[in-house]
């Protein structure tokens, strides 16, 4: 029987390969067992023979992107891993301290410079730099070497708080915390960066949960700190402490982390720099300064008809238009490409980080002076006295890292960080100047655990939902998320505070000047200022004021309900793990 061409072409391709492998002995990898396997395969196509492990291994491979080990190192460990992980967690630490540490002392500062109507300037001008550049520092870290930016954003940090430290007048207090705040854009983000890029998605959440209980570890050692630092040598050295623990994270970034840059090499600079979004990011930058400007003179500075309230909100809208426009337009070359924002679970939750951290950072800002002013506790009892939120959130961070690792998935803690929070930061709302231990440390506690069970793992969605080049932008997002809702409610709850004192005030004192009393009293002494028979009123005053403070808190953390409910249940277990180590 003639055989078919198809047998004849294979025949002869063995053939060859017969004649290749006697004339080439030093080529082991194509052996005569081998062929003949070949051979029977094909010459029986009637009957086919199950494949060998190895030979469904080698198809497996030809069929999913691997990794090439020339090209990409395999992730660290041992003690360069712990380096790296030491580095990152002191650098979330610093970040965390400069946003805690100031808490406490902002009652004193205030009395300092006689600017109690600065508050919000203090913490708003920090977060305002920090997400009107965080998608920008995302696109830094996708195209630029990461250590790099990552250093560089250290040592911006460190100069704004040494400038924080030496500042003679409010003005260059805020000046200092707005730069500060454009090196903690970096800081943080390119922290959880380095971590997706050094340790595997399956075990990541133990890492995040490491990273996030040293968020909380500074939430607690900061009030504690500052309130030291403010009774016993200088509100200034709040700020004076960044520069040596800096130095900790610069040591081991430049020593351990190493970062390929081969592709990145063969990208000529002007072309890395227009796929920064140069555009988007010119229009970003001021349309969110007149936003937060227009916040926190709304109300305050500026009755809300004013003119200068008026058009700045008129330019956000127009700005932020555009903006939108241009990043539908420049598709992947955006700051934030639709496709990553519009994913379901990135869009969801950036609407819950974004809510659930506008809660926190008012509880933050806020119950430091609900202990000093209304219960008159020193600035170091008061942060004492915040440690039961601080330890909750701590506690919990680190009990859902291990979780997750262990069952795959975080939505069920989000789901659970929003009602906890929710009813915890309700419960603060209803605190009064005759409340008892029981009652501030138990609200307290539970808001915090609220808080640590899903603030802290939303940055896994971007890891978890997201291809490996889109996880620098994606990560930036979420964070730019969670400080732009710090920055935007931390306005609100200052125009809510001062227009509710004054209120307030007013009902007690018929006659008050409010823009005297604000403007030369701090957050501790306003009752030095009226007569001790009113002193029992200006409390309740001022615990009123804190109350419609804490309820736009309470309101925040409810809303977070809408995006929890939307974010994908996906497992960190079951994904794709291509990321490439650094």
């Amino acid at each position: 029987m003639s055989s078919s061409p198809f047998q004849r072409k294979t025949e002869n391709a063995l053939e060859e390969n017969h004649t290749s492998s006697a004339s080439h002995d030093s080529q082991p990898d194509i052996s005569e067992s081998h062929v003949n396997d070949q051979d029977a395969e094909i010459s029986s196509p009637s009957e086919p023979t199950p494949l060998e492990p190895n030979t469904t291994t080698a198809i497996q491979e030809k069929s999913e992107p691997q990794v090439h080990q020339d090209d990409h190192p395999e992730y660290p460990h041992g003690l360069p891993l712990a380096t790296i992980t030491v580095a990152v967690a002191v650098s979330v630490f610093l970040v965390a301290l400069d946003n805690t540490i100031i808490a406490t002392a902002i009652p004193r500062i205030t009395d300092h410079f006689h600017k109690l109507d600065d508050v919000g300037w203090y913490a708003s001008s920090y977060l305002l730099t920090t997400c009107s550049v965080q998608l920008l520092f995302g696109k830094l870290y996708t195209h630029f070497n990461i250590k790099v930016v990552y250093l560089s954003a250290i040592a911006l940090f460190e100069l704004g708080s040494l400038i924080c430290g030496a500042a003679p007048t409010s003005n260059a207090l805020i000046l200092g915390r707005a730069i500060a705040g454009l090196g903690s854009a970096g800081v943080f983000n390119g922290g959880v960066i380095i971590i997706s890029r050094t340790v595997p998605l399956v075990r990541r959440p133990i890492y995040v949960g490491i990273v996030g209980s040293m968020y909380g570890i500074a939430s607690v050692a900061g009030p504690l700190m500052g309130g030291a630092f403010t009774d016993h040598l200088s509100w200034r050295w709040c700020f004076y402490i960044n520069l040596p623990i800096g130095s900790i994270t610069f040591a081991g970034i430049v020593l351990f982390l190493k970062t390929p840059e081969k592709e990145r090499a063969s990208t000529a600079l002007k072309a890395r720099i227009l796929q920064l979004d140069p555009l988007g990011t010119v229009i970003f930058l001021p349309a969110i300064i007149c936003l937060l400007i227009a916040l926190q003179w709304g109300g305050t500075k500026y009755p809300w008809s004013d003119g200068r309230v008026i058009v700045l909100l008129v330019v956000f809208a127009v700005l932020i238009s555009v903006f939108i426009i241009v990043q539908i337009y420049n598709k992947d070359n955006a700051t934030v490409p639709p496709r990553i924002i519009s994913q379901r679970s990135m869009a969801f939750g950036s609407w819950y980080i974004f809510s659930l951290s506008s809660a926190f950072f008012i509880a933050l800002y806020y119950l430091p002076i609900w202990f000093q002013a209304i219960k008159g506790a020193s600035a170091v009892h008061s942060g004492i006295m915040n440690l039961p939120l601080l330890l909750g959130v701590v506690f919990m961070a680190m009990i859902a890292g291990f979780a997750i690792t262990l069952m795959g998935y975080y939505t069920p803690f989000i789901l659970m960080s929003t009602v906890v929070a929710a009813l915890g930061m309700g419960l603060l709302s209803t605190l009064k100047p005759e409340s008892g231990h029981p009652m501030w440390i138990g609200y307290e506690c539970l808001f915090g655990l609220g808080i640590g069970a899903g603030l802290m793992q939303t940055v896994l969605i971007a890891q978890t939902v997201l291809d490996i080049d889109d996880t620098p932008t994606g990560t930036a997002a979420l964070i730019f998320f969670q400080t732009l809702g710090g920055a935007i409610m931390i306005s609100v709850a200052q125009n809510v505070f001062q227009n509710r004192l004054i209120a307030n005030l007013k009902a007690v004192f018929p006659g008050l000047d409010p823009s005297s009393l604000l403007g030369n009293t701090g957050a501790t002494n306003l009752q030095d200022v009226v007569p001790p028979e009113y002193l029992t009123q200006v409390l309740v005053a001022y615990n009123k004021a804190l109350s419609s403070t804490f309820y736009v808190g309470a309101a925040m953390a409810s809303l977070s309900v809408f995006g929890s409910l939307g974010i994908e249940w996906k497992s960190v277990k079951g994904q794709n793990d291509h990321m490439v180590a650094v």
